[in-house]
Parts: C-alpha cells; sequence; structure tokens
C-alpha cells in the first residue's frame, strides 16, 4: 500500500517542481524585464505563475499513474476491511508524502542549471 501510493507521487512531485522552477523563474524574469517592474511585484507573479503551472502539473498526474501501473505496480489486494483500517490508511497517507518529498527533492535539479545570470538580472531591477 505504501509503494503503490509512493511511486505515482514521486513522479508528480518531480513535474510540479521542476516545471515551477524551469517555467516560473522565465516567466518572471520575462515579466519583469518587459514591464520593468520591482522585484516585490515580480514575486507576487511568480505566485500567481506557480498557480497557473500547479494546474499544469496537476492535469499530468493521470499520465504519472498510467506510467506506474505500466511499469508493474499493481493494486493491492485487499479485503474492504482491510482497506478500512487504520494501519492501511496510514500507510497510504504516509506513501503519498514520501513519495511527493521526495519527487520535490528530485525535481529541483533545474537549479543545477542557474547560475549568476539572474543574480546579475535581479541586481539592474
Amino acid at each position: 500500500v505504501f509503494f503503490h501510493n509512493a511511486l505515482p507521487f514521486v513522479g508528480f512531485g518531480f513535474l510540479d517542481n521542476a516545471i515551477m522552477i524551469a517555467a516560473g523563474t522565465q516567466i518572471e524574469l520575462s515579466i519583469g524585464v518587459v514591464l520593468g517592474i520591482s522585484t516585490m511585484a515580480g514575486k507576487y507573479c511568480r505566485v500567481q505563475n506557480h498557480l497557473f503551472l500547479f494546474s499544469c502539473s496537476s492535469s499530468l498526474a493521470g499520465y504519472v499513474e498510467a506510467l506506474a501501473s505500466r511499469l508493474g505496480l499493481s493494486i493491492p489486494d485487499l479485503t474492504p476491511k482491510q482497506a478500512d483500517m487504520w494501519q492501511t490508511r496510514l500507510s497510504a497517507h504516509l506513501g503519498k508524502a514520501i513519495g511527493v518529498t521526495i519527487g520535490c527533492i528530485l525535481g529541483m535539479f533545474p537549479l543545477l542549471f542557474f547560475g549568476d545570470e539572474e543574480e546579475k538580472l535581479e541586481e539592474k531591477n
């Protein structure tokens, strides 16, 4: 139950964080440069962009679950009584939480490609 819930959330957390970092930063920098807005206004725009990008990455969740089932991750064969046990629910929630945490950590890889260019652009504004 733990792994059945964790694996799709690793994929979701990875996609969510990677998309938000890569696209959000570029959107913030482009809007800030084009409109000549302050850093604080750019941060506000970034929050709005994150809401939009989160909805985009949420739509990918079904694809991540389909990929997990293609990789052989089968649904645990539980009786209704077993599925309703507190241990089963706890395992499912822990799997989701730990899975999305691992996915978000792995999804921070775009930060490796950002360098001093962003700091220089922020200093100019």
